[in-house]
């Protein structure tokens, strides 16, 4: 494998834009990564997107995109694991680099959730259909489930979950591209509306449009389109039983495990040389279980790390300064590239009022539904 960096990167804000098609979103954020390194051609192009069929009705996005984006006839992909798609599409621009198949790769994900679609039922499709679905379970269904477990197993309380909401707004609140820039208090989480129970409508992410983009290319070839180039340590992925029934421990993401191990492998690294850390918070439980799984706080300690202030910024691992999927957004597809781009910022330090401070080594984590598929990527400084 060669070396892989990431060149550069843009981001369109997140929320509902109703202005913006889903092309129209791909190819700002694709056209403003390619300026940024001053290129107008790929070799390849790999697109992270849940479920544009369902959402808007547009399948075969490979050709549509290239052809938008000015490129007809260059190789273009759609990447799909769930939530997770932006990761895996990540995951393949790296091995594709890496291998030394192509030299400039564009890594991108898109979702259009706000175009009439039933969210709810769409999302669904990312659980299991015979054993969940069927029965009538939703998504914050699902995660309400691992709450309780967690809850149940190691005594996380709902000001557990309630802290973790009010740290991802605050740091929201300094992100220009957050879909939520407001803070929130915790007694404005804990009687927000209740949608699964112990889930309240302040424990869960949005429903986003929005698009996201990073340029990859060898790192000995780096210094032609950047002098501030972000190395790709190394990648993981990892698949768990979809269905919740079928896991060993509720309160535990295996996937999560795993792929984080098979990127701290690849680094040569270990969780305790991570500065800063975007994990797929899509509810609150969601983060406190998936920082356990990535071995940055103690199983079952999770809960208290938002509310001691472990995770916040100034904290010892600060995790989603972006504000996260809670505040940033989470249109699905998205996600994964974007939380790429918040460390891809934050190593290079662009992130203003919610820069951490000399940050030399960062992670992402981006999962598929209730954490069946998982990617972890570490980078660092060049």
């Amino acid at each position: 494998m060669r070396d892989v960096a990431i060149v550069a990167a843009s981001m369109t804000p997140f929320g509902e834009l109703w202005s913006l098609s889903l092309r129209d979103l791909f190819v700002e954020a694709a056209s403003a990564t390619l300026q940024a390194a001053k290129v107008d051609r790929v070799d390849s192009i790999l697109v992270g997107n849940m479920s544009a069929g369902q959402f808007v009705n547009q399948e075969h996005l490979g050709p549509l995109f290239a052809d938008q984006l000015g490129m007809a006839g260059v190789p273009c992909t759609r990447v799909e694991s769930a939530c997770a798609s932006g990761g895996a599409a990540l995951r393949q621009a790296y091995l594709e680099v890496g291998s030394g198949l192509s030299d400039l790769v564009l890594a991108a994900g898109v979702e259009k959730m706000n175009d009439g679609a039933d969210v709810t039922a769409v999302l669904a499709t990312a659980a299991d259909q015979e054993t969940e679905v069927y029965h009538g379970v939703t998504f914050p269904g699902l995660y309400a489930m691992i709450a309780r477990a967690h809850m149940e197993k190691y005594g996380t309380t709902a000001e557990d979950l309630a802290a973790v909401a009010v740290k991802n707004h605050r740091h929201g609140a300094m992100n220009p591209r957050a879909q939520f820039r407001r803070q929130v208090t915790e007694e404005q989480v804990m009687t927000s509306t209740m949608v699964a129970d112990p889930l309240r409508l302040l424990h869960c992410s949005p429903v986003s449009d929005g698009a996201a983009a990073l340029l990859l290319c060898p790192l000995d070839q780096a210094k032609k389109y950047t002098d501030r180039p972000i190395k790709i340590l190394g990648s993981g992925m990892a698949t768990a039983s979809m269905a919740l029934a079928d896991r060993e421990d509720m309160a535990w993401l295996d996937a999560v495990q795993t792929s984080a191990e098979r990127a701290y492998g690849a680094a040569g690294v270990g969780p305790g040389d991570v500065d800063v850390v975007e994990v797929h918070d899509c509810f609150a439980i969601a983060e406190i279980c998936c920082i356990e799984a990535l071995g940055l706080v103690d199983r079952g300690k999770g809960g208290e790390a938002a509310r001691s202030g472990l995770t916040a910024l100034g904290g010892r691992i600060p995790v989603n300064t972006s504000g996260g999927l809670k505040s940033k957004g989470h249109p699905v597809g998205a996600t994964g590239i974007a939380q790429a781009i918040e460390i891809f910022e934050q190593l290079r330090g662009e992130c203003g009022d919610r820069q951490v401070v000399n940050a030399q080594i960062g992670m992402t984590q981006n999962m598929g539904g209730s954490g069946a598929s998982s990617v972890v990527h570490l980078f660092g400084r060049v």
